[in-house]
């Protein structure tokens, strides 16, 4: 018997979990989408053939349940379910891919002692090649860990962390990550151009060379810092590019914005754990 899946809210990030669930041979007819968006809901039908509702107690039947809404609407969505929830016999495992949103929290708004994951997904999600850390509650037993990081292995890597403040990292780290490489390859097109490439010429040398470098690291027994080392040749081209990017404090700069990313992590969620007043 296939585990029953259902997600409340079906943007970008659940349509990515749902279409790798589908990839890896899950059962369509286990999968429920509570969507309010009636055009929405009958768009995730026809693309993935699954159940939809507009009624989110409906997910409560489900054996798991993926909060997949806005950090800022999560508040009144779990209250909503607890009511139902307190009634009900069966207890679902919640997975929250909401950016930001601890887990004691989620539990108070759910009305207390539910088996909670936490996770922070990252873009590449979307296309099956994204690194995600997870955090169970003290709820969590050993079988939801393993369907909780099967679920989420549907769209990449998964990694567990011990303590919940380490999301804050993973956040800084590879949750926010994919925009420093995108300003990374952004600046590097438009000196490419000013070194008198055409537009299209940079971005496609920009952009393959970050993917092969990418695949290197992934596929190499050696560390970054080797393989770095590897193609600086002393006297080279590649040794002046990197000799300027140490003269310019380019480790110390990296440091810095992660741990602006890292601290506003921590913000974000002191400020969504408010009451409403």
């Amino acid at each position: 018997m296939s585990t029953s899946i259902a997600f409340i809210g079906g943007g970008n990030m659940a349509s990515s979990l749902i279409g790798g669930l589908i990839s890896s041979s899950e059962q369509t007819a286990s999968i429920l989408v509570a969507e309010p968006n009636a055009e929405q809901r009958e768009q995730l039908a026809l693309q993935f053939n699954v159940q939809t509702t507009g009624d989110n107690n409906q997910t409560l039947k489900a054996d798991v349940v993926v909060l997949a809404v806005k950090p800022q609407l999560l508040q009144v969505v779990c209250r909503a379910l607890s009511d139902t929830l307190q009634q009900s016999d069966k207890q679902p495992l919640f997975i929250s891919i909401a950016a930001g949103v601890r887990s004691a929290d989620i539990d108070r708004w759910l009305g207390g002692n539910q088996a909670i994951v936490r996770c922070m997904p990252n873009t590449p999600s979307l296309l099956q090649t994204g690194a995600t850390g997870l955090y169970a509650n003290q709820h969590v037993d050993d079988s939801q860990k393993t369907l909780a990081e099967n679920i989420l292995r549907a769209v990449g890597i998964t990694l567990w962390v011990n303590k919940e403040a380490e999301l804050d990292a993973v956040t800084a780290v590879s949750g926010s990550g994919p925009a420093y490489f995108f300003l990374l390859m952004e600046a590097m097109q438009r000196a490419g151009i000013k070194l008198g490439l055409e537009a299209e010429t940079a971005e496609k040398l920009v952009l393959q060379t970050a993917l092969g470098a990418a695949l290197m690291a992934d596929n190499s027994d050696v560390d970054v810092a080797t393989l770095r080392a590897r193609v600086t040749s002393k006297g080279g081209t590649t040794e002046q590019a990197i000799k300027s990017f140490q003269n310019a404090h380019f480790e110390k700069l990296v440091e810095n914005a992660l741990k602006a990313a890292n601290e506003r992590s921590q913000s974000l969620a002191d400020e969504l754990s408010k009451d409403p007043s």
